[in-house]
């Protein structure tokens, strides 16, 4: 007769396994919080009603709201995958909720990657969203959408180191301060609502390299223009991904 082999198999879950299971915890944690919702959705949503139908900024030649809705899509990459994430990873870690993550064999990379799956999945939902509202505005996307996607992705990773960051070295009242600060600042000088060729010469290439400003153009001349690869773009956003990622890696502390 067979015999079962019932010997305790102690350790730890694969890493994909323990990744996607804090991320469905904290997509669930995201979609429950009406602040946060209110910041990546709602706001987003009012600006682009708002400015794509009065003329409260020149955006030059060609439809406004060819202009803006790029523009809000990359808004909404920043508030869920930077402001979002770093007030509420920067409380986090004021409550004691990631040092009770740091004693499970969750490392700080895999709960770093986990952070940022839930972000990619909630940035979905807002895309689907925030498009379908353009559209009903009488947006029409020119060009190829699928350049779209890299440049999205690439953005939430650049944004998401960024946010994990802030909230893995300070405080979290500074962190809630730093990170809404940062974000009014980006929304002025990154080219979501305001078109950069407003500002003077020299400064416009500074703030071209923000990642901001580099997610808001490559939408447009993908979306709005109806151009191929954007090769510029992406190298920003490549280069801030590996820049706030690595050191988010290095520092992030659980207390």
């Amino acid at each position: 007769m067979a015999t079962l082999d019932l010997t305790p198999r102690p350790g730890a879950a694969p890493l994909h396994r323990m990744v996607l299971a804090q991320a469905g915890a904290e997509i669930r944690a995201m979609l429950r919080n009406g602040e946060q919702l209110l910041l990546t959705l709602i706001i987003p949503i009012l600006l682009l009603v708002g400015f794509s139908t009065v003329p409260l900024v020149d955006v030059g030649a060609g439809a406004r709201i060819d202009f803006v809705a790029p523009g809000i899509l990359a808004l909404a990459v920043m508030s869920t995958a930077f402001t979002g994430q770093a007030i509420a990873t920067g409380f986090e870690r004021r409550y004691g909720v990631l040092k009770r993550l740091g004693a499970t064999p969750l490392s700080r990379t895999g709960l770093l990657l986990a952070k940022t799956v839930a972000v990619v999945a909630v940035e979905a939902l807002q895309v689907v969203v925030i498009v379908a509202v353009a559209l009903a505005l009488g947006w029409s996307p020119h060009g190829d959408p699928l350049w779209a996607v890299p440049l999205l992705l690439l953005g939430t990773a650049a944004f998401s180191g960024l946010g994990l960051l802030m909230a893995g070295t300070l405080r979290a009242e500074a962190t809630l301060a730093g990170a809404n600060l940062v974000y009014l600042v980006l929304l002025g000088l990154g080219g979501v609502l305001f078109p950069l060729d407003r500002f003077p010469a020299g400064v416009q290439h500074v703030l071209g390299l923000l990642p901001i400003s580099a997610l808001t153009s490559g939408l447009r001349t993908v979306l709005s223009a109806g151009g191929g690869f954007p090769g510029g773009a992406l190298l920003v956003l490549l280069c801030w991904t590996v820049a706030g990622l690595v050191l988010a890696a290095r520092t992030f502390r659980w207390e």
